[in-house]
């Protein structure tokens, strides 16, 4: 990367020909999601995706299985996005686009990151998405897929993180979560601008202010429907 480049805060991000900027666009901090991925991506190669859709995989056990979970719903994320970008939906603005494509790079690096923790042998394979149900040449079509994709990885970090126990994982994994309820935050107020509903009680429990933290076994079900790679939790722990 040239000085210039440094300068002007454009970095490259994993699967980007151009340097992107990631500067202080909105409330999102392309920082928060470096600390978790940085310093592993460098190592990281890009390979082929599957030609084939795997039978049956299992996400395995342990802190290995909750890995392989995360890493799970971050290739679906990060595959969304990637389309939404490729395909912008009609009347997509400049500000929603570049918001998009920072959670889009976002996605990128925390799914790299676990593709670089995963030891070879424990790693789940390149997973299949299925978006047929999603229009993206659609505002609302897009933009509720995304609030709904949102919501679900916040949920989901904060019910497996109590199933974590190597405490540095633990630390990553709280990182990468306040990282996507930022994200969840902003596609609620694309879609409500000025309005309460980035943090409404429909997400947010009024009695405590907390996030809903969800099992993995209620997670899967609903993450299943985009992905056409069928998958099994059943080895995952559940305490």
């Amino acid at each position: 990367m040239s000085k210039e480049q440094k300068d002007s805060g454009l970095t490259m991000l994993p699967g980007q020909l151009e340097p992107v900027m990631v500067g202080r666009r909105l409330f999102l901090r392309y920082a928060g999601a470096a600390v978790a991925g940085g310093a592993v991506l460098a190592s990281c190669k890009d390979e082929e995706n599957p030609t084939t859709v795997p039978s049956s995989v299992d996400l395995g056990m342990g802190d290995i299985g909750i890995l392989n979970y995360a890493y799970a719903l971050e290739q679906l994320e990060a595959a969304f996005y990637t389309q939404v970008i490729a395909t912008p939906y009609t009347g997509i603005t400049d500000a929603e686009k570049t918001l998009l494509t920072d959670i889009r790079d976002h996605e990128i690096i925390h799914r790299e990151f676990f593709k670089a923790a995963i030891p070879v042998a424990n790693r789940i394979t390149d997973l299949t998405p299925n978006f047929t149900g999603i229009n993206f040449s659609d505002r609302a079509s897009v933009l509720g897929t995304a609030k709904a994709f949102e919501d679900l990885g916040v949920s989901a970090y904060n019910g497996a993180g109590r199933l974590i126990k190597d405490p540095n994982y633990l630390v990553l994994a709280g990182k990468i979560v306040s990282v996507e309820a930022r994200h969840a935050a902003a596609i609620r107020d694309l879609l409500n601008p000025k309005s309460a509903d980035f943090a409404g009680d429909d997400i947010v429990a009024p009695t405590t202010g907390l996030d809903p933290a969800t099992k993995p076994a209620d997670v899967l079900p609903t993450a299943q429907k985009f992905v056409q790679t069928p998958l099994s939790g059943a080895n995952l722990p559940t305490a």
